[in-house]
């Protein structure tokens, strides 16, 4: 089994590039991918839209509730998404830059 998670947090789009950037400087990311979107979505008994930021961020198994703590924290949203995906399958070399970008210096 792969050892890598993806989370899909989404961001207005002022504001994205520098969160992504945080969580890569906390190690909390390996990488972040910024993707810009229109959402649609019910928010408070009303049909919205707008324009945002998809953050696909990939980090490790064990980094995966300190990333949720400082979404929760630091997100702009009421209610930000924070959906974690498991892998089925991540290249082996890829895998381990992964975990060395996201391992806590001792």
């Amino acid at each position: 089994m792969a050892r890598a998670r993806i989370v899909l947090v989404t961001h207005p789009p002022r504001g994205a590039r520098a969160f992504a950037r945080r969580l890569v400087e906390l190690r909390l990311a390996a990488c972040v991918n910024l993707v810009p979107l229109a959402s649609v979505y019910r928010w408070r008994a009303r049909v919205e839209s707008a324009r945002e930021t998809l953050l696909v961020i990939k980090t490790s198994p064990g980094r995966v509730a300190a990333l949720e703590r400082h979404v929760r924290a630091a997100h702009p949203y009421d209610t930000p998404e924070f959906v974690v995906l498991s892998t089925a399958r991540v290249e082996p070399r890829y895998l381990r830059w992964l975990a060395e970008s996201t391992r806590v210096p001792r």
